[in-house]
């Protein structure tokens, strides 16, 4: 894949640490010879930023609160005045109160389920609208990430799960929306992984544990493995892929039951 990307630039939304799927993402593009820009939010994940950025080549970072107009505003606009077109976008960023992220969905408040809606799968809309008049010219790439609990129950997933099937049905009607446009949306469904996000999760322990003793691969998915299927979705190989979520989790989501060693 070491060229799959060459010649092809486009922005990675979310990059935490080194840990996160953002950050396998953006690596695996790199190294498939796509020029990265960054964005991030605040001071202190701008430090941690900016030598992961440097060690691919980039120094293009942008700060940026998904939740306030002006800063999306401003953030494409600092975009396109360095690079006139993209090729993709890489859409990883959720939140949610971590006390929240534990016992019933039934006690999900008010303030804390708009807030997770409108970050974790509105911005997703906000993202798309000023990233298309970007690709319009040669078509391109939107691509989020999503999670199995937008889809079945998951423990303590809660209001999330809630938020990621709402991002998963934005990514549909925006690939039919920008599709005459040329520009595929698709959103990547991972398995659990030892992420900063994940970690807010409660029991993220016990269920990472389960699905590597489960998953038919017995492994839950890798950073490159992500990073791989992202690269896919950004080259000219993914031309017809829009509408999706493709997993990457091992397989687990095929499953009706524990293995049989595991009942």
């Amino acid at each position: 894949m070491s060229a799959l990307l060459a010649g092809k630039r486009g922005l990675i939304m979310g990059v935490a640490n080194e840990r996160s799927i953002a950050w396998g993402i953006a690596k695996a593009m790199s190294e498939a010879g796509a020029e990265l820009a960054f964005t991030y939010q605040g001071e202190a994940f701008g430090k941690r930023l900016e030598p992961l950025a440097a060690s691919l080549g980039s120094d293009f970072m942008v700060d940026v609160d998904v939740t306030d107009d002006a800063s999306l505003d401003a953030a494409f606009a600092q975009l396109g005045g360095r690079w006139p077109s993209i090729d993709f976008l890489v859409h990883a960023i959720a939140f949610s109160d971590k006390a929240e992220l534990t016992g019933r969905v039934l006690n999900t408040s008010r303030d804390n389920f708009k807030n997770t809606m409108d970050i974790s799968a509105y911005s997703f809309i906000e993202v798309a609208r000023r990233a298309h008049p970007l690709m319009v010219e040669a078509g391109g790439s939107l691509m989020s990430l999503t999670f199995q609990g937008s889809q079945r129950v998951v423990p303590n997933y809660n209001v999330m799960g809630i938020a990621k099937a709402a991002l998963e049905a934005a990514t549909r009607y925006l690939a039919n929306d920008l599709g005459p446009e040329g520009i595929r949306v698709n959103a990547i469904s991972p398995g659990p992984m030892k992420t900063l996000a994940g970690a807010a999760i409660g029991g993220a322990r016990q269920t990472y544990k389960h699905t590597t003793m489960n998953a038919p691969l017995r492994s839950n998915a890798t950073l490159e493995a992500v990073g791989g299927t992202a690269v896919y979705l950004a080259s000219d190989a993914g031309a017809f892929t829009t509408g999706e979520v493709i997993r990457v989790d091992g397989g687990f989501h095929i499953l009706g039951m524990p293995q049989q060693e595991n009942l």
